[in-house]
């Protein structure tokens, strides 16, 4: 299977990462309004109940959050939560959309007092961006240099009180000095079953879509513990059911459909067996390189490493030492390989 043709991580159904229809709005109305509304996290939530609550007593702006987890949790979505429970209006970005000083002052000028600023990706903020955030985050002021040559002069912009959320997948790569200036620092895990299958029930319902405990179920432990892909799939079930012309998606109807999308009773993908079917029948079960299996499925190091990898580990199928990747013993029961088999040849 080694060589074979792969699926890009933006066609995987089962990516966490957002696809076009999800990017442009269209989910919006899934969206949970308030922290009673917002499923899951229940130790974030309560701890930001407290955090919002005092902020407004105080009538302050919020500390500076910092979100980071895996893609797909719900990190833009609970910023907005936040705002809508402090009644802010929120601007959001990301980082790479901020590429100079200038761009991000233009943001920030826009600010009344309380208001949220949303960075999303903010471990890819420019250097020289980041730094002027220290002392708009820390003091509320900017200082930059406007014009060139003998024109250019500094300006001191007074900002008024604000709250920077900040969202990344990649917390290990924020410098020390900007993580330091959150004052709330969350990180957000993967979902349970029982959580993901709240969330199916609650998203039918907004899309009016009838749906049995047991079909809300079979979707949910299907979706690597992630909201976004709980919710896409839900609605590819839908899809087949309205054409099946069935009124009800039951237990039996998403597993059918499911099994035509190619997703296991585990929510393992194509992508996710031709890597674990790799490891196990071209180098043994490892250890092997993660630069090695990329190129042999065809997919990029950063793919592998951020979308692909983390749910196998997850689940225990995939194990990283110092000399490589090793599919574990429960990597070979779930394709049904003999183990000791392979391991004796």
């Amino acid at each position: 299977m080694a060589g074979g043709e792969s699926m890009s991580e933006k066609e995987r159904i089962v990516s966490s990462n957002p696809m076009d229809d999800e990017k442009d709005g269209m989910d919006l109305s899934l969206r949970p309004q308030t922290l009673a509304q917002y499923i899951g996290q229940t130790a974030i939530k309560q701890e930001l109940s407290v955090y919002i609550q005092a902020a407004q007593q105080r009538q302050e702006a919020l500390d500076h959050v910092l979100l980071y987890g895996p893609p797909g949790l719900g990190k833009t979505t609970l910023a907005l939560v936040i705002a809508n429970e402090l009644r802010v209006h929120i601007r959001t970005t990301s980082g790479p959309a901020i590429e100079r000083p200038g761009d991000l002052v233009a943001l920030l000028n826009e600010l009344e007092a309380g208001d949220v600023l949303f960075i999303d990706e903010i471990h890819r903020l420019p250097k020289v961006v980041e730094e002027v955030l220290y002392s708009a985050m820390e003091d509320f002021f900017v200082d930059i240099v406007i014009g060139q040559g003998p024109t250019a002069h500094p300006v001191h912009f007074t900002l008024p009180p604000f709250t920077l959320i900040g969202a990344t997948t990649r917390a290990g790569l924020l410098s020390g000095p900007l993580r330091d200036r959150f004052g709330i620092v969350a990180h957000m895990r993967f979902y349970t079953v029982a959580e993901l299958q709240t969330i199916v029930k609650r998203t039918a319902d907004l899309l009016q879509t009838k749906i049995t405990d047991q079909g809300a179920f079979e979707i949910a432990r299907r979706s690597r513990g992630t909201p976004r892909i709980a919710n896409r799939l839900l609605k590819r079930v839908r899809d087949f059911a309205e054409v099946a012309q069935q009124a009800e998606v039951d237990d039996e109807l998403a597993i059918r459909s499911l099994k035509l999308l190619h997703i296991d009773d585990a929510g393992l993908d194509e992508t996710d067996r031709h890597l674990l079917e790799t490891m196990i029948k071209y180098y043994n079960g490892g250890p092997v390189g993660v630069n090695t299996l990329a190129a042999n499925i065809g997919e990029e190091v950063e793919t592998l490493t951020e979308m692909v990898e983390p749910f196998l580990l997850q689940l225990g199928l995939v194990k990283r030492t110092p000399r490589g990747r090793v599919a574990t013993p429960a990597a070979y029961q779930h394709l049904d390989l003999p183990y000791f088999d392979q391991k004796n040849k």
